[in-house]
């Protein structure tokens, strides 16, 4: 195509397990757990990638899976970002297809004896997915959110990350971070000086992110380092230990909320 540029690659959103290696796996556990990232393709700036939030919980999923033995799944790429539709690039489905898709992979998993899913959300504006879980635990079936707000302050708190979780909403520190650590390459230049914040957002769902950014940034990126994201990673790893125990347990009752690494 005349003027194409070359677009950097991202790579390891796909896992490469082949049947046999389920199978493996799955034989090894009392209960086989599922991982299912869901990220989101929207605008993040002009300095991250439209896929940030996928890559983000890309990057939670496989740090998970090398630690406990998971069913790591592809990711949901494509979700609710309707507060971002202003800017070029964002693509969003409805809240009640992000809920049936869920859905319908879950009683895929269970079909093929895989009776627990977690859902690894990289992207704020999925809230329907706090619905799914809250519905599907009502009706008996194993399946969590993941992380939890206690889990990124915990991981925010050991990275050493210097912006609360309130103030870095977007395309922030904590974003910026885990990106320089797992995929650098899809940095541009610009997130040194494009700190923005702001902290009340009271009217967010009315007017969007475009009522409160210019640019699209909400938080501090300058405060990013390929460090914190490492760090925040190994935390989030950590915690997740009291998930797997949670979902692999014989009752519905949380008895044992310690570490559940292979």
């Amino acid at each position: 195509m005349s003027g194409s540029q070359t677009r950097p690659v991202a790579h390891s959103l796909v896992p490469a397990d082949t049947t046999e290696d389920v199978r493996t796996r799955g034989a090894g556990v009392s209960r086989q757990v599922a991982v299912l990232p869901v990220g989101s393709f929207e605008q993040h700036g002009p300095f991250l990638p439209l896929a940030t939030d996928t890559l983000v919980a890309c990057a939670i999923a496989r740090e998970i899976a090398a630690a406990y033995p998971v069913h790591l799944l592809p990711p949901v790429t494509i979700a609710c970002s309707h507060e971002h539709s202003a800017w070029p690039g964002t693509v969003s489905i409805s809240s009640v297809t992000l809920h049936a898709v869920v859905r319908d992979i879950a009683a895929s998993l269970r079909r093929s004896g895989v009776d627990a899913l977690v859902l690894v959300n990289g992207h704020g504006g999925n809230y329907v997915l706090g619905n799914v879980v809250q519905e599907s635990s009502a009706r008996g079936e194993r399946m969590a959110l993941f992380p939890a707000p206690e889990d990124w302050e915990a991981a925010r708190e050991r990275a050493g990350v210097e912006t609360s979780l309130l103030t870095d909403m977007h395309a922030g520190e904590i974003e910026t971070s885990i990106l320089l650590h797992a995929h650098p390459e899809l940095i541009r230049p610009g997130y040194e000086t494009s700190d923005f914040v702001a902290d009340d957002r009271r009217h967010l769902l009315t007017l969007g992110m475009s009522g409160y950014t210019d640019s699209g940034v909400i938080g501090r990126p300058s405060l990013g380092s390929a460090e914190k994201g490492k760090r925040l990673l190994a935390s989030l790893a950590d915690s997740f230990g009291a998930y797997v125990s949670l979902l692999t347990s014989a009752d519905d009752s949380v008895a044992d909320t310690g570490d559940a690494r292979k």
